[in-house]
């Protein structure tokens, strides 16, 4: 990325079976050092970053100040089951699910198809999640 900003981790890495949740670590602590680009700050803490939050069940202002107190990924990701939610495997399986399918003709598909449309790197057939179009728009393969 241009101007000294970095690109925040995949979307698709996991941590312990959660996935997303080693990309919104990564994007407190890069906004935290100045180093994430302006056109993420707007959704910290909203859409994916929400969606994880809630399945652990903790705040993410109280993640976020864990993180930002030196937590590793592990040591907020075992905070957050001290202070949130136990979820059985299942469950776990369902938000995998859940979050890399958002977009697929589901509620959000309109959002994603304006979205595909704004550039010509993302205007391709073969997204059809919002987990795709992040990798193809941060220009990972999908």
């Amino acid at each position: 990325m241009p101007d000294g900003y970095e690109m925040p981790r995949s979307a698709r890495d996991e941590l312990e079976g959660i996935v997303y949740f080693p990309r919104m670590c990564d994007k407190i602590r890069k906004r935290n050092a100045n180093t994430l680009h302006p056109e993420f700050l707007t959704n910290l803490g909203l859409g994916m970053d929400l969606w994880t939050c809630q399945f652990l069940g903790v705040d993410y202002h109280d993640l976020k100040r864990e993180i930002l107190a030196g937590a590793t990924d592990e040591q907020a990701l075992i905070w957050a089951r001290e202070h949130g939610v136990t979820r059985p495997d299942y469950e776990k399986a369902w938000f995998t699910a859940y979050i890399k399918t958002r977009g697929f003709r589901d509620d959000l598909a309109h959002r994603l198809a304006d979205r595909k449309k704004e550039d010509p790197k993302t205007d391709r057939d073969d997204i059809l999640t919002f987990m795709d179009y992040i990798e193809a728009d941060e220009g990972r393969s999908i």
